[in-house]
């Protein structure tokens, strides 16, 4: 067993390293609001667990040991998400927030459970992979939403969940995993983005937009028309 802040720590690694490649200390006192001299403690810590490999200049990486826990953690924290909104109705803004209190104490027994009475899922309610019992996880090819260009038909993979308000703000557009969305123009200058959304037009901030990932698709003829 190793300590809540451990965990937090390999996890935030994990996600660093998926969203921008090398992990600094800087980065990781920022995901976390910690000082860096106590990421630079930790990562001693788990340097000396041989939960990460630590190189100057090249930042820092989990080991295949650390890498499985941050992954059970995940798997965690995911599959509570959707328990939430599924079993109890929670709002997709709000069960971040709860899935964050019980990543660390749920029982592998009660994640089995889970598990099963949701069916096996692969993706959670803002369609981010749900890791497999044995830490394979499977990301989908996707691009921000705000990488499109006028014309282009997209479905929405994935939405960020780390602003429970950019949550509520492309929620009220139905911009959830699985809608088919179209862009329709963007104004210059990093503009806003319109698109349209089952039949009905909504303009998207160019910045919220980057946390929408989307899958390019080809409209059929009916859908054309």
């Amino acid at each position: 067993m190793y300590t809540e802040s451990i965990e937090d720590y390999l996890k935030a690694i994990y996600e660093i390293q998926k969203e921008q490649g090398k992990v600094s200390t800087n980065s990781l006192s920022e995901k976390l609001n910690v000082a860096p001299a106590s990421v630079t403690s930790m990562i001693k810590k788990l340097s000396e667990k041989k939960l990460i490999t630590h190189k100057r200049y090249q930042g820092v990486k989990l080991t295949k040991a650390g890498q499985m826990i941050s992954l059970e953690v995940i798997r965690h924290h995911r599959l509570i998400e959707l328990y939430l909104a599924e079993a109890l109705g929670v709002p997709w803004d709000q069960v971040h927030e709860e899935a964050e209190k019980w990543e660390h104490v749920l029982s592998e027994d009660l994640e089995d459970r889970m598990d099963a009475v949701l069916g096996h899922p692969t993706r959670d309610p803002h369609g981010s992979p749900i890791p497999s019992r044995d830490g394979t996880i499977t990301e989908l090819d996707s691009v921000p939403l705000a990488d499109l260009r006028p014309g282009q038909s997209a479905v929405v993979v994935e939405v960020s969940d780390h602003d429970p308000d950019l949550l509520r703000y492309v929620g009220k557009m139905g911009l959830y995993p699985k809608t088919k969305l179209k862009v329709l123009s963007i104004e210059p200058f990093n503009g806003p983005i319109k698109i349209e959304v089952e039949d009905s037009e909504h303009v998207l901030g160019s910045g919220a937009a980057q946390y929408v990932f989307v899958t390019e698709v080809e409209l059929s003829q009916s859908e054309m028309t």
